[in-house]
């Protein structure tokens, strides 16, 4: 099949065209089962005699002059993405997955007349190609392999997308497997991904934390305030709960003696998806004994930094938009209330000068602030939640540089200290960046009495009808109960720090997102 280069902006095939190609691929697969000697394999080899890699190649070979030959043989197994066949020399690019490109020439005497027409009649775009041959560099100077045998190794039944055009964002989160052959950012992103989670393994290393895994599916949701997916179990005919978080169970082991863990693996909620929300997502949590929210903090920037550092080789980062991000040097730290306070004054613009915000501040009197600004109140408001809402409405969105917020309302923070100076919140910080919230750190309530109160508050707004609100979890107060050090705790969205440090969205940062 001889295919040169389609324009950026060529259509995509219709469904007639992609039938009827596939009608003749299929053939082309036939053919090539009835012609091999061991057709009773299929129509595919098992294994193939490979020796060399695509980006090894480059890298040893790229400098090499046009006309040049090296006299090695190279076997290498790649995507064909262009084939131009002309004549007695056909030309073809292989793709390697993670881009790099070799071109295979197939001359006639190269290969011989019969297997240079098999090429021409069976290779098509898409195809997986063994090709084994001279590295050499073309007269127009593009690294190749002169091609001595060959052998398709799987056939694309399909044909490609546009390799030279723009797969829509639907198109790319629907079908990632296409969107990793046919764009660099796709496959940039996911190599981004295991740099992050490797250097923050390597970061708890270096500070003597162990991981661990803690259960998926969980007899009773905890660990935060959240809605969850509910399953049943047949084995037990019970019903269960994907976890919304792993905090009770990492704090079990805290318990028993493993001052500092972590973890990294897939939380579950059954609420909203938008650009900062899955349903499903990749989530650490850590916990410190002896340490508190400020330790915590110090942590998290050491976490975030290095990551950033592990996938752009700086703390400033270029966004996919070709926005650079500062993530270096010392964090701000703002209190909630105050930079509320601050924001609502500016904001105020009657003469009569208003009453600062505290946690003594009425339910009352934030719901009125909340109608003043037009802001919709949530349900079933409490204290916290009405200043949570009024914080993110007057402050979040001029936050421009990576930012603690720390000192949150008690009754939205139920498994967390109580601050040791100010009364009425708790040790708690949201670190935000890019607008969007990346991670929350404590200083853990480990007091199992009061626990055991926050339980029962919780219980009740669980009875009124929040959805979200904690249930009394007996087992894990009988943990607390044989004695929790004073810890400090963190937890961090993956996805979303994949987005702080590219820029993308959370569809593009999760390799498979979940889609309607």
């Amino acid at each position: 099949m001889s295919t040169a280069p389609p324009p950026a902006d060529a259509p995509e095939p219709t469904e007639e065209d992609v039938f009827e190609q596939k009608a003749v691929r299929l053939a082309k697969r036939e053919r090539l089962i009835a012609e091999r000697v061991d057709a009773a394999g299929g129509a595919y080899p098992v294994a193939l005699p490979i020796t060399d890699t695509i980006p090894a190649l480059r890298a040893e070979y790229d400098e090499l002059e046009a006309g040049a030959e090296t006299g090695v043989t190279a076997a290498v197994a790649g995507r064909v993405v262009f084939s131009r066949n002309t004549g007695k020399l056909c030309f073809a690019t292989l793709q390697a997955g993670d881009g790099s490109r070799i071109q295979a020439m197939v001359s006639l005497a190269g290969v011989g007349d019969e297997s240079l027409q098999q090429w021409k009649e069976l290779v098509d775009l898409g195809d997986h190609v063994f090709v084994r041959g001279e590295v050499i560099s073309s007269r127009r100077g593009e690294l190749s392999i002169m091609v001595a045998d060959w052998q398709i190794a799987a056939k694309s039944i399909l044909p490609l997308p546009n390799m030279y055009g723009e797969l829509s964002e639907e198109s790319r989160v629907r079908s990632r497997y296409l969107d990793l052959i046919v764009r660099d950012r796709a496959r940039e992103t996911v190599r981004a991904r295991a740099k992050v989670n490797a250097s923050l393994r390597q970061t708890f290393a270096d500070r003597g934390y162990i991981e661990v895994e803690t259960p998926m599916l969980q007899v009773q949701h905890g660990g935060a305030s959240a809605r969850p997916f509910v399953t049943h179990s047949n084995a037990f005919d019970t019903e269960l709960y994907l976890r919304i978080a792993p905090e009770l169970f990492l704090k079990r082991a805290v318990v028993g003696g493993l001052d500092r863990v972590y973890e990294i693996n897939r939380n579950f909620r059954n609420e909203g998806a938008d650009s900062t929300h899955s349903p499903e997502f990749a989530m650490l949590e850590s916990y410190e004994a002896y340490s508190d929210y400020n330790g915590i903090a110090d942590l998290t920037q050491d976490l975030v930094q290095n990551a950033a550092i592990a996938v752009a080789g700086s703390t400033t980062v270029t966004w996919a938009d070709g926005t650079e991000y500062d993530l270096g040097g010392q964090w701000d730290r703002i209190s909630m209330y105050d930079s509320l306070n601050d924001a609502v004054e500016a904001w105020w613009s009657e003469s009569a000068p208003l009453t600062r915000i505290s946690p003594e501040t009425s339910v009352e009197e934030l719901s009125a602030l909340a109608a003043l600004a037009d802001i919709d109140e949530p349900p079933l408001a409490t204290h916290g939640k009405l200043v949570e809402e009024l914080w993110e409405y007057f402050v979040k969105g001029d936050l421009v540089r990576p930012t603690f917020v720390m000192d949150f309302p008690l009754d939205t923070s139920p498994l967390v200290r109580e601050h040791r100076s100010i009364p009425g919140v708790v040790e708690k910080w949201d670190l935000y960046v890019r607008g969007f919230e990346l991670a929350t750190g404590y200083s853990e309530l480990v007091d199992p009495v009061i626990q055991r109160e926050r339980f029962t508050e919780q219980a009740k707004l669980a009875a009124r009808g929040d959805l979200e609100a904690m249930r009394i979890d007996e087992e894990f107060l009988r943990a607390l109960e044989h004695g929790m050090p004073p810890s400090g705790g963190l937890g961090m969205g993956i996805d979303r720090l994949l987005m702080a440090i590219t820029g993308l969205g959370i569809r593009e940062t999760i390799l498979f997102p979940l889609v309607k």
